[in-house]
């Protein structure tokens, strides 16, 4: 064997076990988060928290029907009835599913809550072609996407009923939902703003999907997918500008939601723990400082 072989062999070599490595840890962070329900309750208002300890699913209530954010991972889909069920509502009065963007973690449990539910799924331009393959297709995980064939990233299939683009809004009886195409993670990666009202007061609560770089993801040419570079740079600069009283995400740990549930213990009301504007901004700082990083480290190699 040359000696050139042999380097393109140690290459390989590496790679395959960074991909290995990588696949592992995927999967124990899976095992860590979807099996572990998190007691519903109210954030604020119509607003109620039904998710896991990691990942979120956000039910908004109304008098024509309920809006149900993000289905979490597969097996999360019990979770998540259960969860709507003990806060006195019925999964049928679920009139819209909503997404935050086309993974696992958080379309996986779409499929089937929209079979029990018999709502519409609503998705962007951009995420909807992946929803409907169940997670395939998804240029924004880089060349480990090829993964996908042997079920990396992979989630059940569900047919999108409605697509939107970016500033759209959803409307079910008084619920107003705007859809906020921050792409980047996914290529129509969503973040939710709504109007909740407490009180006399009208809040303002922004769900952010996600501003984080999915590994091997390329922001240089050639991109992941065309456009991924200024689409982020766009996200930063969009959520930036939304006036977020009450701080949401896809994750709990971007919004500290366990430190924030142990400070409600034995309070009379949650919504004040929400109200994080400061956190909010902190938050979208921290991921573009993290992006600049990435990017400076992937021009200088180029």
């Amino acid at each position: 064997m040359t000696r050139r072989k042999k380097v393109w062999l140690g290459i390989f070599s590496a790679l395959l076990l960074a991909v290995v490595v990588l696949f592992n840890l995927w999967q124990s962070a899976i095992e860590r988060n979807r099996q572990v329900p998190v007691g519903p309750f109210r954030i604020a208002g119509n607003l109620y928290y039904v998710g896991t300890t990691n990942v979120t699913s956000f039910l908004i209530t109304g008098p024509n029907g309920h809006v149900l954010i993000d289905g979490a991972y597969p097996e999360t889909a019990p979770m998540i009835k259960e969860s709507i069920a003990k806060l006195g509502y019925s999964i049928s009065d679920v009139k819209i599913l909503l997404n935050s963007h086309a993974h696992a973690d958080h379309a996986g449990g779409l499929a089937e809550l929209k079979e029990a539910s018999g709502a519409e799924l609503w998705a962007s331009e951009g995420d909807a072609d992946i929803i409907e393959a169940g997670g395939r297709g998804d240029a924004s995980f880089g060349p480990i996407r090829y993964l996908q064939f042997f079920g990396f990233g992979t989630f059940p299939p569900v047919k999108v009923d409605n697509r939107f683009n970016d500033g759209d809004t959803i409307r079910l009886g008084t619920l107003e939902l705007v859809g906020h195409v921050t792409a980047g993670h996914t290529p129509g990666c969503t973040s939710w703003s709504f109007p909740v009202q407490v009180g006399d007061s009208t809040l303002l609560a922004v769900s952010i999907g996600s501003l984080t770089i999915p590994p091997f993801a390329s922001l240089v040419k050639p991109e992941s997918y065309p456009g991924i570079r200024q689409d982020y740079e766009r996200s930063f600069e969009q959520l930036r500008a939304l006036p977020a009283d009450i701080f949401l995400a896809s994750h709990t740990s971007w919004f500290q939601l366990q430190r924030k549930m142990q400070l409600m213990k034995g309070a009379e009301d949650s919504v004040s723990f929400f109200i994080d504007p400061d956190g909010y901004h902190k938050f979208i700082n921290r991921e573009e400082e993290d992006f600049k990083a990435a990017l400076q480290k992937q021009q200088s190699e180029e």
